[in-house]
């Protein structure tokens, strides 16, 4: 059984690679997929999690994902809060194939993710992307799409925490591209051709007043009902795309939200990433369209990310 510790997941997942693994996946289709979350009271007051992330693509592989929360970690047992480990296995005899760090697996392939659905909604002729969250995802998220979209000359970072951000900024190496902090979201939202979230925002960081035309809006933070990264307006203002409908509908606060309060409806998604990559639904069709993609992703991202690092392993 292989071993892959984050460092040799980063050095041969490359964003290139990883985005066109998942166009072929989408394509291919999962047979199976699910997720369950456990909670139990922690002894400080807070929660803690177990959340588990089978998937399965018949005759090709199985695995799982298994991601533990605990939020005391960093404070009680200088630990990170979240651990994650992924199992795949063989999907002809289900003998296990490969152990992979889950923490490296969920930044590349969640990058991967609204990557892809970039190659489908983002203008061609991008040339500017405004990074909202400067957490561990962020400096995916910012390599992902400049990967998607060479064209992009130009990054803007907002953070709450200003200080965060320029840090973010002092380490990102984009050669040919511009690095700016900025301070308004309101003022930097309207320069952007490319907009992606990656916050634990409850409230929502995005208004749709501030959406020029043709602009792409990737939200990637919100995962609880409760929580909205993007306000009514945006979502009123865009054709709204998911990467699936399994995973958004009901448990994303951006999608979630919007149908319980008469904004959205279930048949004006116009498509998620299955129905994109077999060319069903259409993508972008004119460059003033505002686009907006909901990334949630699920265990069948990782199950075709894990799949190509083990394929790799063997070359």
């Amino acid at each position: 059984m292989e071993i892959f510790d984050a460092e040799r997941v980063h050095r041969i997942l490359d964003y290139p690679a990883a985005v066109d693994v998942l166009d072929a996946g989408h394509r291919e289709g999962v047979d199976a997929l699910d997720r369950s979350l456990l909670a139990q009271p922690a002894e400080d007051g807070g929660t803690d999690h177990l959340l588990v992330s089978p998937a399965w693509q018949r005759g090709r592989g199985l695995g799982v994902k298994v991601v533990t929360s605990f939020p005391a970690n960093p404070a009680a047992h200088g630990l990170p809060t979240v651990h994650a480990q992924y199992l795949l296995f063989d999907g002809v005899s289900g003998a296990p194939r490969a152990l992979i760090d889950g923490i490296a697996l969920t930044l590349r392939k969640t990058a991967a993710d609204s990557a892809l659905g970039a190659r489908y909604l983002a203008r061609a002729d991008v040339a500017t992307l405004l990074m909202v969250g400067a957490g561990a995802q962020a400096p995916h998220q910012v390599m992902a799409h400049v990967a998607v979209r060479p064209g992009i000359r130009r990054v803007l970072l907002w953070n709450r925490t200003r200080e965060r951000a320029a840090r973010l900024a002092a380490r990102l190496s984009l050669p040919g591209i511009g690095v700016e902090v900025v301070d308004s979201l309101a003022e930097a939202v309207p320069r952007a051709d490319v907009i992606c979230c990656a916050t634990g925002a409850t409230t929502p960081l995005i208004r749709g007043e501030w959406l020029r035309p043709g602009v792409h809006l990737d939200l990637v933070g919100g995962f609880t009902p409760e929580m909205r990264e993007a306000d009514d307006e945006a979502v009123r203002r865009s054709r709204v795309y998911v990467d699936t409908r399994r995973f958004t509908v009901h448990d994303c606060g951006d999608i979630a939200g919007a149908l319980a309060g008469g904004v959205l409806a279930e048949e004006d998604i116009v498509a998620d990433l299955f129905e994109l990559a077999r060319g069903e639904r259409p993508g972008r069709e004119t460059a003033e369209q505002i686009t907006l993609f909901k990334n949630a992703g699920g265990g069948h991202l990782d199950l075709m990310i894990a799949r190509f690092l083990a394929d790799r392993a063997l070359e």
